[in-house]
């Protein structure tokens, strides 16, 4: 196979981790849906267990290698372990690398799943003592940091508040008491922000997202030292279970190949949706790091390589009830969860949400709509948005 790790990243996105099948000759290697591989003839000594080599699909599969290869060259680190879900790979991390006289320190608002597993079940089963800190704020977590702080894990962009944090910053910090920093940067992708590059120990992505960007299949992957991602491996896919299925891995590694080119189109589309937010009378609030008024504009600029995603959150002037009636006009954009996909998704998360009082307050009084950009005309998007605005009376 060709090296290609002097490429750029868009020849990387396509070619790293593909070859010739020499079966058939296919320039594009198939799917393997086997659960089981020939054993060598001698397998007295085999590790059973063994990530990195094919014996069985629980332990690693062919299309699982692949895909670990190419997004190991996209965000720069030496290794990849792909799991089945986002969540898998988020648990994984913290299965492997906390402990229960650890402390860790969280982004205060980061997914619902990170926030019960580092809020709930971690502390109230082994005793974990986690602090959630606005980490948008680097001196938030230099007050949070202890002698015994284990890993520092950060979500940025933020999901939903879009908050941004300093990573280069944050690093500097829990590595001066050997402290773990781990991204979840599934909100950028590795196009628009490599975590890696500023310090950080490891990258998480859910794979569900922008990385297969077509909304039909599910992974996670982190991405960091050999030494750090054979642990995950080991503790985390083969003795807890989390493989991804060969299909989905094949799905998501060919949806990776247009990666830079839907990122492109996500940011390009999602400031112009923003910029009319922004400017409409009934929108209470915008938040998409591309806007000026963010907050963390300036970093965002410095941090993502000039693109901002296409996941912004905003509010509008009216209850519950308005905000349901406002989704349930749209045509175009559907309600739905998940991110990153080819089509617009919405979601309303009202003022009941169990993390509420972590919000910044613009987001608190009625609730929220986290609006995903997908692929489609802006003209389009603000005309969908437009007519619905009207049919509810803003």
């Amino acid at each position: 196979m060709a090296d290609f790790s002097k490429s750029d990243f868009i020849t990387r996105c396509i070619h790293v981790g593909n070859d010739i099948d020499r079966e058939t000759g296919a320039i594009r290697r198939p799917i393997t849906m086997a659960n089981s591989y020939r054993l060598p003839d001698d397998a007295s000594t085999l590790n059973w267990s063994d990530p990195n080599n094919l014996i069985y699909t629980r332990t690693t599969s062919a299309n699982q290698i692949y895909l670990q290869e190419r997004l190991a060259s996209l965000e720069g680190g030496e290794d990849c372990v792909v799991l089945a879900t986002g969540v898998a790979a988020l648990a994984g991390v913290f299965f492997s690398f906390i402990d229960k006289d650890a402390h860790v320190i969280c982004t205060d608002v980061s997914y619902i799943a990170v926030y019960r597993l580092l809020h709930e079940y971690f502390p109230n089963k082994y005793g974990v003592d986690v602090s959630l800190v606005d980490t948008s704020d680097p001196e938030a977590v230099r007050q949070a940091i202890r002698s015994n702080t284990k890993l520092v894990h950060l979500e940025t962009p933020g999901n939903p508040t879009t908050r941004v944090s300093d990573i280069a910053a944050i690093v500097k910090i829990a590595h001066k008491v050997g402290a773990l920093v781990s991204v979840d940067s599934t909100f950028a992708s590795p196009y628009i922000q490599r975590p890696l590059e500023l310090g950080a120990d490891l990258v998480i992505h859910s794979l569900t997202k922008y990385i297969n960007g077509h909304g039909d299949a599910m992974g996670g992957a982190v991405i960091g030292r050999t030494e750090l991602i054979d642990r995950i491996k080991r503790e985390a896919m083969v003795n807890i279970g989390g493989a991804i299925s060969p299909f989905n891995a094949w799905l998501i590694t060919r949806g990776v190949v247009t990666l830079p080119l839907r990122m492109k189109q996500h940011s390009e589309t999602a400031l112009k949706v923003a910029e009319f937010l922004e400017s409409y009378p009934g929108v209470t609030f915008v938040a998409y790091p591309g806007l000026k008024s963010h907050p963390q504009h300036e970093l965002a600029k410095k941090q993502m390589h000039g693109f901002y995603s296409g996941v912004l959150s905003f509010g509008i002037d009216g209850d519950v009830a308005l905000h349901n009636d406002f989704v349930n006009s749209l045509r175009l954009i559907i309600s739905a969860v998940s991110i990153g996909h080819d089509e617009s998704l919405i979601v309303y998360t009202g003022p009941d949400d169990e993390r509420i009082q972590f919000y910044p307050a613009e987001f608190r009084k009625h609730g929220f709509l986290r609006f995903s950009v997908g692929l489609e005309s802006a003209n389009d998007l603000i005309a969908d948005l437009k007519q619905a605005f009207e049919k509810v009376g803003l």
